[in-house]
């Protein structure tokens, strides 16, 4: 039985909406090209953030569409964006404590 005073989970849509959220704000998709590819790097950071931002626009337009993600899509994407973030960061593009949740 639900109390009003609990708070509710969100469903899946939400869910996968607060993520995109969250990693769009905590990727910085707008870095120049000069500033990604400026010294060493591990991976490449403009083709991961290629990538991740494509994956992101497919996720929207499926939500736009009326999907509903399921808990499996959430999570692979909750791990490819802490991955790409791993790189980011190891690339100096991005600070650890903005790792997205």
């Amino acid at each position: 039985m639900k109390h009003s005073t609990m708070e509710s989970k969100p469903d899946t849509k939400e869910a996968m909406r607060n993520l995109i959220k969250d990693i769009r704000s905590g990727i910085p998709f707008d870095t120049p090209v000069a500033e990604m590819c400026n010294g060493p790097c591990t991976g490449c950071s403009k083709k991961l953030m290629d990538y991740l931002d494509m994956e992101l626009e497919e996720k929207e337009t499926l939500l736009a569409t009326g999907h509903n993600p399921t808990l499996g899509e959430i999570n692979r994407l909750k791990k490819t964006a802490i991955k790409i973030h791993g790189v980011l960061s190891q690339n100096g593009l991005v600070k650890t404590s903005n790792s997205p949740r």
